[in-house]
């Protein structure tokens, strides 16, 4: 089954994700096994962070996949942004299989020290 002939109805599945927040943003981890850099987007809309990444695993010439439950898809999973996260400076990377987004929270909802004047 190759791109022309995949059905068009198939489904994306949701990647597992884990999200660690810390004083200075929130860092997400999603698992897109298959997925190469050229066929993952991150996209922003507004209040929505939106992942995907379209999977072909190759195989050999030749050969046959006799059983595979990923051969073919996609991974797509969405998110709503808190006003408090700084979605313009997102960085984004991809290794072995893991997308990593770094989305640090804006100015005005970072702790600070306040100063405190005598008299």
């Amino acid at each position: 089954m190759n791109e022309e002939t995949r059905p068009a109805n198939r489904r994306a599945l949701p990647p597992a994700v884990d999200i660690v927040e810390d004083v200075d943003g929130i860092t997400l981890h999603a698992d897109m096994p298959g997925v190469p850099r050229d066929a993952l987007q991150v996209q922003v809309d507004g209040e929505t962070l939106r992942i995907r990444g379209d999977l072909a695993l190759p195989l050999a010439d030749g050969s046959d996949a006799r059983y595979a439950e990923l051969r073919h898809g996609a991974w797509e999973r969405s998110f709503t942004l808190s006003r408090e996260l700084d979605s313009a400076q997102i960085a984004a990377s991809l290794k072995d299989g893991v997308l990593t987004l770094r989305i640090p929270k804006a100015e005005h909802a970072r702790p600070r020290r306040v100063d405190v004047a005598l008299g």
